[in-house]
């Protein structure tokens, strides 16, 4: 089972590298902002729990996250492995995570990280912000308010998955199509040693 968590800043092109990964290696997509949504539409435990705490403005908890995620594994027995999108977003999360997996047999693989220079993220951000109708995509001081938010909350993660030698980086700046080629080097890697 090959588990990625794929990082990278607003504008590093996650969303469309994700889905192509999906393709290509067909693992699942595990989007805990999807979970959340499907939980609390299904009415399940885990969604009324969170909507407790949403209806009063606040994140729902990790282990409500954790839940849902667990069950999303337990869901997929045969999965050939997932992608994790939003999470993990803190250290906290990342070590929750991993103890979740080893209850479940498996581990993160790997962690790749979309490095993109900032000026070329704010130009990706805004030029979104012109057709996508985001408004945190519009404004040149909120598209750098975000960058620097998602730095100094991912940057304890990146060092938690780089002590067991799980991090990489991979450079985002390209064409999309370069861009797939150096996530593809490094996961047909991790493809080949678990066949």
């Amino acid at each position: 089972m090959v588990n990625l968590i794929l990082f990278g800043p607003p504008g590093s092109g996650k969303g469309t590298q994700s889905a192509k990964i999906i393709d290509k290696y067909g693992l699942i997509h595990l989007s805990t902002g999807d979970l959340l949504r499907s939980e609390i539409a299904n009415k399940t435990p885990l969604g009324m729990e969170a909507t407790k705490f949403m209806d009063q403005g606040l994140l729902v908890p990790d282990e409500v996250v954790i839940g849902m995620i667990s069950s999303k594994l337990d869901a997929n027995p045969e999965a050939r492995g997932f992608i994790f999108d939003g999470f993990p977003r803190t250290t906290a999360q990342a070590e929750a995570l991993d103890k979740l997996l080893a209850l479940k047999k498996t581990a993160i693989s790997v962690v790749l990280s979309l490095e993109v220079p900032e000026d070329e993220l704010i130009k990706r951000l805004l030029n979104r912000g012109k057709t996508s109708g985001r408004s945190d995509d519009s404004s040149e001081d909120v598209v750098k308010a975000r960058i620097v938010e998602y730095h100094n909350k991912t940057a304890p993660v990146a060092d938690h998955y780089a002590k067991f030698g799980k991090f990489r980086k991979v450079k985002g700046d390209g064409s999309e199509a370069e861009v797939f080629d150096l996530l593809c080097k490094e996961l047909n890697e991790l493809v080949a040693e678990k066949v």
